[in-house]
């Protein structure tokens, strides 16, 4: 069974490989530059647009023009945020794999991609307002605010695939998006992360898709944006390992053989696009997302031939509409194998949980669920004529939603465990909010002040503020970013009484407050940031599943610094530090120092070669990492046991060869060991129990496609 899973896993690499090159043989090649923003036209030439940024329903360049110059085969392609004003450009630098990964640089999951993840730089939750609390697995989540809205002048088709030779690792990525008319693009967005990990009942598929749309009335009174979005999260959860000194055993070198907490000897099947559990968390999202807007102002039209004239349009007064429609469900649920399976799985709960469980049980499940409608209406108001960067709005939000909580009933005298009947909670909510911008037309400025008040509803009193201020100096010395933010925010639903998770039936009442002053500097030599976050009322497990708030003012100060540096020839050093500190006694663990170095051979060669090769090196003090509660689905914090780990290692071999790119990265290199026999088994941890990878190797191919 195993020999043929290989089979088939390798046989579906070499399907997709052949299925990129067949379809790339048809695509625009992209020039040799790190940003293929603008691709080069057939005769070698740049388009009129190269330097611009193309704004949705320009006309001036595009598909809008019939005659046969270089435009005609180019390619613009840029987007922006569903929130933000600035557009961007697809980026295609290949010097740092992580940025394309699913998971970000500088987090850290449980020990296989998908699993539970939480960042090395502390944030806290910012959400004011409706949270249901459960964040472990944010980063695999597609979202509103994560969205890009494009426009490009051809179809524009993005493929991505990565394979890990050794945990069977796959993950397919898939983008088209294309003008329809020059004022209308639509696109889609697919991902699968699946993998069956190294240890027992570590295994995850999630599932992602995104369907969006961006519209522009010919003359540019109406515009709208549409998207559809669903997330399917699957993570098997084992408790972790039993006993840290197994790792060390020679007769389980294949990690499969390591006992766990949950799960253990279960026989759950896996597959590439359908994962089983036995035992974990199934999370579901699916977003419906609507924004219209009508201007009132002064139009204009220039006429650029007899045939063909351009209006523009300069709005005064913008009148917004947003719907948003979203259903969510959090569910763990184990569903006992076997008689050895139920009878491990509850000690586990009855030294965790305080839930006992009679072996001869079958499954048990707790599930949140929630249906969720909002409808904001908002008033934007432009001083200068000529400036969308400038302008103050005012809006109000209604907000209905509806949560249902499924919790196990499990009587002691009978060996069945049944669901109570489900409960079912109403809530609506009342909010006021507004926002003052002004970047000014030298692009020197940007200020803004923002803010948002619960004014009625279940989070009457939740509130949100926020300030900043920028400047662009020069092109040597970059942009300085000062900013303030303060925060309101009532606990996260989990710790609420209703909550299936809640599993002492008390809430937590007071309200967060957490502060936040920000210092940024951005130019070509480094990034620096220095950021100070007090929090009042602190709301965190203390266990497995009780809750607390913390009575003291935590106090958290943080410094991130990022540089590239040339050392010799081709020869580069990317350099990332994260200092923080915070008070030991607060519920609060983090790292003091973490540090991440890439050492890089790159550049051009042969002409179409753009190459990166060399080590990524990251190491971060020792300090009380924190615990993982597989049912509540998050960290807590713990004092009795330091994560103290290796510098990990990883060497890559990077390069891009016209419109192909491919990853080639040895990871853990670090847990290289000869003691009883070599092997990669100096296994690091990233929370107590639970130890990450070996040695893993991840090919990756991602290809631009312009048809």
């Amino acid at each position: 069974m195993y020999a043929s899973r290989k089979i088939l896993l390798t046989g579906s690499l070499v399907a997709v490989f052949l299925l990129l090159l067949t379809v790339s043989s048809k695509a625009q090649r992209i020039p040799r530059t790190v940003r293929p923003d603008v691709l080069r036209s057939k005769s070698g030439a740049l388009g009129p647009g190269a330097n611009k940024t193309n704004q949705p329903g320009d006309t001036t360049r595009g598909p809008g023009f019939e005659q046969r110059d270089d435009l005609a085969d180019s390619i613009t392609i840029s987007f922006k945020y569903p929130d933000s004003l600035t557009r961007h450009h697809i980026d295609s630098s290949i010097n740092d794999f992580r940025e394309y990964y699913s998971v970000p640089p500088g987090y850290q999951t449980l020990g296989n991609n998908g699993n539970a993840a939480y960042p090395i730089l502390f944030s806290p939750d910012k959400v004011i307002g409706f949270d249901p609390g459960f964040h472990a697995f944010d980063i695999y989540k597609f979202t509103i605010g994560n969205t890009r809205l494009y426009n490009t002048t051809r179809p524009f088709t993005t493929l991505n695939y990565l394979y890990d030779y050794l945990s069977k690792e796959q993950v397919i990525k898939v983008l088209h998006t294309q003008n329809i008319k020059p004022f209308w693009n639509a696109g889609f967005d697919y991902r699968l992360i699946s993998s069956p990990g190294v240890f027992q009942n570590q295994n995850t598929s999630h599932n992602n898709f995104r369907f969006f749309s961006s519209y522009q009335a010919k003359r540019k009174r109406y515009a709208a944006d549409l998207i559809v979005l669903g997330n399917k999260l699957l993570s098997a959860e084992n408790g972790g390992i039993t006993d840290p000194a197994l790792l060390s055993d020679p007769d389980r070198k294949r990690r499969i053989a390591v006992p766990v907490n949950l799960g253990n000897n279960s026989s759950s099947t896996y597959s590439v696009f359908n994962s089983g559990m036995t035992v974990g968390n199934r999370y579901n999202d699916f977003v419906i997302f609507l924004r219209q807007r009508y201007d009132l102002g002064k139009k204009d039209s220039i006429k650029v031939n007899d045939s063909t004239t351009e209006y523009l349009f300069y709005p005064k007064l913008r009148f917004l509409h947003t719907f948003q429609y979203q259903e969510s469900g959090f569910k763990f649920i184990d569903n006992f194998s076997s008689f050895a399976s139920a009878l491990s799985d509850s000690v586990f709960f009855s030294d965790y949980y305080n839930i006992h469980i009679k072996p001869q049980a079958k499954n048990f499940y707790f599930y949140d669920q929630w249906n969720l409608v909002s409808n904001d209406i908002s008033i934007r108001q432009f001083p200068e004529t000529k400036n969308q960067a400038q302008y103050l709005e005012a809006g109000i939000r209604l907000e209905n939603y509806t949560g249902t909580f499924t919790k196990p009933f499990i009587p002691q005298d009978i060996i069945e465990i049944y669901p109570l009947p489900p409960v079912s909670k109403s809530y609506y909510n009342a909010i006021a909010h507004g926002e003052y911008r002004n970047r000014t037309r030298n692009q020197k400025w940007d200020a803004s002040l923002t803010g948002s008040f619960y004014i009625a509803g279940f989070y009457a009193s939740d509130f949100s503020i926020g300030a900043s201020i920028q400047r662009f100096i020069n092109p040597k010395w970059g942009t300085i970013k000062v900013s303030f933010e303060n925060y309101n925010r009532s606990p996260s639903y989990i710790f609420q009484a209703n909550s299936a998770f809640n599993l002492d039936t008390t809430s937590l009442t007071k309200k967060e407050n957490i502060t936040v002053f920000t210092f940024q500097s951005v130019n070509k030599k480094f990034n620096l940031m220095i950021k100070n976050t007090s929090i009042a009322n602190y709301a965190y497990l203390t266990n497995y599943y009780k809750k607390d708030q913390s009575s003291d003012l935590i106090n958290i100060t943080q410094g991130v610094l990022s540089t590239k540096n040339k050392l010799v020839g081709h020869l580069n050093l990317y350099s990332d530090f994260i200092i923080q500190q915070a008070v030991s006694q607060d519920p609060i663990h983090i790292p003091l120092f973490y540090t991440r170095q890439r050492i890089a051979f790159e550049g051009n060669f042969f002409k179409n070669l753009n190459l990166s090769t060399g080590l990524d090196i990251s190491y971060n003090t020792p300090y009380k990492a924190d615990h993982y509660s597989p049912v509540m689905g998050r960290f807590f914090p713990q004092d009795s046991i330091t994560v103290s780990n290796l510098p990990t290692i990883d060497a890559y071999f990077n390069f891009r060869i016209r419109s192909m790119t491919m990853y080639l990265i040895a990871e853990n290199l670090n847990t290289a060991q000869i003691n009883k026999g070599f092997g990669f088994t100096r296994n690091s941890f990233s929370a107590p129990y639970y130890p990450t990878a070996g040695l893993l190797f991840r090919l990756g191919v991602r290809w631009f496609m312009v048809n």
